[in-house]
């Protein structure tokens, strides 16, 4: 069967075989050796001090690039999101890995503790595997974290507690990469069955991994990267009886030494069950239809044909550094500082000459970003931007702050296109899912961060133009100079903004298909002084 033909005419049968991919062990799909060294390393021999990059514009494709990468690891996988979620992409995702460790391949997890989705005990259970490690970055909110110490933080260190680390990454091998817009959850991979989010990622091979693996590094061995097994005790301890009694009540004397040996029984049990249950839920067979399993015979055949068709270029990595702007009292005190993302984002706005495409899920001016913007409108640059809707958002706080200055962008000359949650795109995607079929199709979202400068540079990567990014988050990115690459990106992106796909606000208006009850919640943040944080 032929997978690319496959996945033209049966967008149910295409997702269905990512699924399988991640999970399903067909004899074939087994007997199959093709390794990462087999198929990348020819090619970056072909093209010495060059970075091979491939668009990843569904999620379909995306979540296809991951899986091949992650059954194909003999070496290393190293992984860092904001987003880590307790659903069906989350539990997916960590039996992948989790395959992968038995197999001896050595797994390191980094993930931001605001929104990290697990219970302790898998956490706990995943850490304890002799070949994954776990941190979590700048742990303050969620993990190992009760309520006092919440609140103490927010109120002691308002700034500490709001860096973040919105940085998508997953490495292998430390030879090929995939960064961009997409976090570990349903919606990110079209799997979303009431919403999902319009992203984009980039797979990238050669002279640019190794900039990659230097900022995962650095990001690993910083002091905000706490080991989970220094905030999560064992969680089964509470299952044991640390002071049994006679039926008199008299507390019996028991060997310490017997206890921990209870314990240390009943923790490999216990995480044994849980180890069994993941692979249990990724190997459900109702998950997948007979054609996906003989697809499989020719899976590599679509990821050939991937790396077969990256554009070879010259690529810059840009990244913010741990911690940033932590160790500034002025910075502490008025949110500021920047970093080296907005510096660099900053520079391709300034030498712009003709045109401008931005992409952004949230898009809240800064004052630096307001004079970047004016300038370059100064100069005669046309400056376009695709931004979601208040429909389609699925941020209220950051949407008020981009709703105060929607008049002042367009009297600007700033063309601003909102998405719309039923763009015809999403069409595209899901139509022809069976779980569809006589039911109401998903909410879509824009969720890619990308920038088109000129028709020629390209930047795509986890940057918001806000002042989160700005200032708070760390934010990772590609920039490249091709002009095939921004053409095609820059074709993609005027598609979204096209009727059908996005209201023209100056033509069309604002708030556009919003519930009365929306609105009256935008009203509501629209009075909290909280831009800064936006």
């Amino acid at each position: 069967m032929n997978t690319t033909n496959l996945i033209k005419k049966k967008p149910i049968l295409f997702f269905s075989l990512l699924l399988s991919m991640l999970l399903y062990n067909t004899q074939a799909f087994s007997n199959n050796t093709v390794s990462i060294e087999d198929l990348i390393l020819p090619l970056v021999k072909q093209h010495p001090d060059k970075t091979g990059l491939y668009n990843l514009e569904k999620g379909g494709e995306a979540l296809l690039a991951r899986a091949w990468l992650a059954n194909r690891a003999t070496k290393t996988i190293d992984v860092q999101y904001f987003i880590w979620a307790n659903d069906n992409i989350g539990k997916l995702a960590a039996e992948i890995l989790l395959r992968a460790a038995d197999r001896g391949v050595k797994v390191r997890v980094l993930v931001d503790d605001l929104l990290i989705d697990a219970e302790s005990k898998y956490l706990f259970a995943l850490a304890v595997h002799p070949n994954i490690n776990i941190r979590i970055y700048n742990p303050v909110i969620s993990v190992g974290v009760n309520l006092f110490e919440r609140i103490f933080s927010a109120v002691t260190d308002f700034r500490g507690s709001n860096q973040r680390m919105h940085n998508k990454m997953f490495i292998v091998d430390s030879a090929v990469a995939i960064t961009g817009g997409r976090n570990m959850e349903n919606p990110y991979f079209d799997f979303g069955q009431k919403f999902n989010y319009r992203d984009r990622d980039v797979l990238l091979i050669g002279n640019i991994i190794s900039e990659m693996n230097t900022t995962f590094t650095d990001f690993w061995n910083s002091k905000l990267a706490k080991p989970v097994e220094k905030l999560v005790k064992n969680p089964f301890e509470s299952e044991i009886n640390w002071a049994p009694e006679d039926e008199w009540g008299d507390e019996l004397i028991i060997n310490e030494k017997e206890l921990q040996q209870q314990l240390s029984e009943l923790t490999e049990k216990k995480v044994a069950s849980i180890y069994q249950y993941l692979h249990d839920y990724a190997n459900n067979n109702n998950n997948f239809l007979p054609e996906v399993r003989n697809a499989l015979i020719d899976i590599n055949h679509h990821l050939n044909a991937i790396t077969q068709s990256a554009h070879w270029l010259d690529a810059t990595f840009i990244s913010d550094i741990p911690g940033k702007n932590t160790n500034n009292a002025w910075f502490n005190y008025n949110l500021g500082g920047g970093g080296n993302s907005a510096t660099a984002l900053a520079k391709l706005i300034d030498f712009a000459k003709n045109n401008i495409i931005i992409q952004t899920p949230y898009l809240v001016l800064s004052p630096e970003a307001w004079r970047l913007l004016k300038a370059a409108r100064a100069r005669g640059v046309s400056i376009k931007i695709n931004t979601n809707s208040l429909a389609a958002s699925d941020n209220l706080p950051a949407f008020s702050g981009y709703s105060a200055q929607i008049e002042d962008m367009l009297a600007a000359g700033i063309e601003i296109y909102e998405y719309r949650p039923d763009a015809k795109r999403r069409q595209q995607l899901v139509k022809q899912y069976d779980q569809y079929k006589g039911k109401d199709m998903p909410t879509f979202s824009i969720h890619a961060k990308t920038m088109v400068i000129d028709d020629s540079i390209v930047f795509i990567g986890s940057y918001n133009f806000d002042p989160r990014s700005q200032n708070l988050n760390t934010e990772i990115g590609v920039i490249t100079k091709h002009e095939t690459l921004a053409k095609n990106v820059k074709r993609e992106i005027e598609i979204d903004m096209q009727e059908g796909n996005s209201w023209n606000v100056k033509v069309d208006g604002q708030n556009n298909n919003t519930s009365f009850a929306k609105q009256s919640k935008l009203f509501f943040w629209k009075l909290l002084p909280i831009d800064a944080i936006l």
